[in-house]
């Protein structure tokens, strides 16, 4: 399996720390915020990892990653001109992905999990990690009926279905990259990873598996200020 870092994006709501830098650039305590998706890909066992970047800052993506060497992987690099949606990482990507199934994480999605048998274990159709957040209406919200089967996902609802937060972290067949053509933009003019979803959903082939540790999207300033903190007592923990 092959894995994407999706790392592009304005960074918006991090303003105005995002001003003259990437928000994945910006460190969790003691390393760069894109290190902790990085090391979730690494210690799932997948080695060959796109990173696709924001034109501005591409240069200091490369200049900190390299060609993987350091990590014992092998690091390909893509450019996202607008950000057009989560489902364009497959556009973007879709000579990398070639034939090989593939994990696509967010770049600034903090994972205290192990996913080491879920990747080796994926054999084909779409598995997606929710996980209960006590704000649904920011993410793409799962639905799950008695049998714990999810039924629906929804992107964003005012009214979620559930406190089922669908996570940056995605893993597909290679038929993700024909199903990402057939999308149409959103309102908001994007490729939607939640339309993309439904796709496997219809198909009956689409699993969800609950995230065990600790999730945040460190897009905002306080869950930022959360997995900061999070990742400093760990650290300190160790030296105790």
């Amino acid at each position: 399996m092959r894995g994407i870092i999706l790392a592009g994006g304005a960074g918006t709501r991090l303003a105005p720390l995002t001003k003259v830098t990437s928000k994945q650039l910006l460190p969790l305590y003691n390393k760069p915020m894109i290190y902790f998706p990085l090391e979730t890909l690494i210690h799932a066992g997948i080695t060959e990892i796109l990173i696709i970047m924001a034109p501005d800052h591409a240069g200091d993506f490369v200049k900190l990653l390299g060609s993987g060497k350091d990590f014992g992987c092998t690091f390909s690099y893509e450019v996202q001109e607008k950000p057009n949606g989560l489902a364009q990482a497959f556009l973007i990507g879709e000579n990398f992905v070639d034939k090989e199934n593939v994990a696509l994480i967010l770049g600034d999605n903090f994972f205290e999990d192990d996913f080491i048998n879920p990747v080796r274990n994926f054999k084909s159709g779409a598995l997606v990690f929710a996980s209960k957040v006590p704000d649904p209406e920011r993410f793409g919200v799962v639905e799950f009926d008695a049998n714990n089967k999810a039924v629906s996902i929804e992107e964003k609802p005012k009214q979620p279905k559930s406190p089922y937060a669908v996570t940056g972290l995605y893993v597909y067949d290679n038929t993700v990259v024909q199903k990402t053509k057939s999308l149409k933009p959103s309102a908001r003019d994007e490729l939607e990873i939640t339309d993309l979803n439904n796709l496997y959903l219809k198909e009956g082939t689409l699993e969800v598996a609950m995230v065990k540790g600790k999730w945040l999207d460190t897009g905002t300033f306080e869950a930022l200020y959360q997995a900061t903190t999070y990742v400093r007592d760990k650290e300190l923990a160790k030296t105790v």
